[in-house]
């Protein structure tokens, strides 16, 4: 009976590459036992769902804010179907909006929402991100090699990549982007 675990065993057995006395014929992941740390920023994100929420349905004939119209449409909105998301806010109407009407909405959402923003939802994520890694302690990168991990679902953005690299480069010695074993440098303490 040939089962995976014969094969690889097989496999390992024929390599034609000598193995070290130190790994006795094992195949050892170099990556893994590297001096190389990884930083996943998608590990910052709580995973909850960012929804964007357009009030343009609030305008006075679709083009004005009159206060009492919105006071009462933001009044009789369910704003409990955004609880735990993080909300992006947005108009979609070009008109002018003025600061208090955004500021009415972020205080409805204030403890049912994860979050909130103004903007659409690049712009929280943004602000999301930067919150983080504002608060992060990068003393553990002290004098190593930092690979910024690449591939992520989508919810990380550009911005956040480019603040990660200021923060590490005052603590790292090495900075690369991508994964270990396939990495582009970006940065060397000289």
């Amino acid at each position: 009976m040939n089962s995976l675990s014969d094969k690889i065993a097989k496999s390992a057995a024929n390599r034609t590459v000598p193995s070290k006395p130190e790994d006795d014929g094992l195949i050892v992941n170099r990556v893994e036992n590297s001096a190389i740390d990884t930083f996943n920023l998608e590990d910052l994100w709580d995973g909850k769902e960012i929804v964007e929420f357009d009030f343009a349905p609030f305008l006075f004939q679709g083009v004005i804010v009159r206060e009492r119209d919105f006071r009462d449409a933001v009044r009789a909105f369910d704003w409990e179907s955004f609880n735990d998301q993080h909300v992006a806010i947005y108009c979609s109407v070009d008109t002018i909006i003025p600061t208090w009407a955004y500021m009415l909405i972020v205080s409805k959402l204030k403890n049912i929402a994860a979050s909130s923003a103004v903007g659409r939802k690049e712009v929280l994520a943004s602000n999301f991100f930067a919150a983080k890694l504002a608060s992060f302690d990068f003393s553990d990168f002290q004098d190593r090699i930092v690979v910024i991990k690449g591939c992520n679902s989508g919810v990380v953005p550009v911005s956040a990549y480019a603040d990660v690299t200021n923060r590490l480069q005052s603590v790292a010695s090495k900075l690369m982007f991508g994964e270990a074993c396939s990495s582009v440098p970006l940065w060397r303490n000289k």
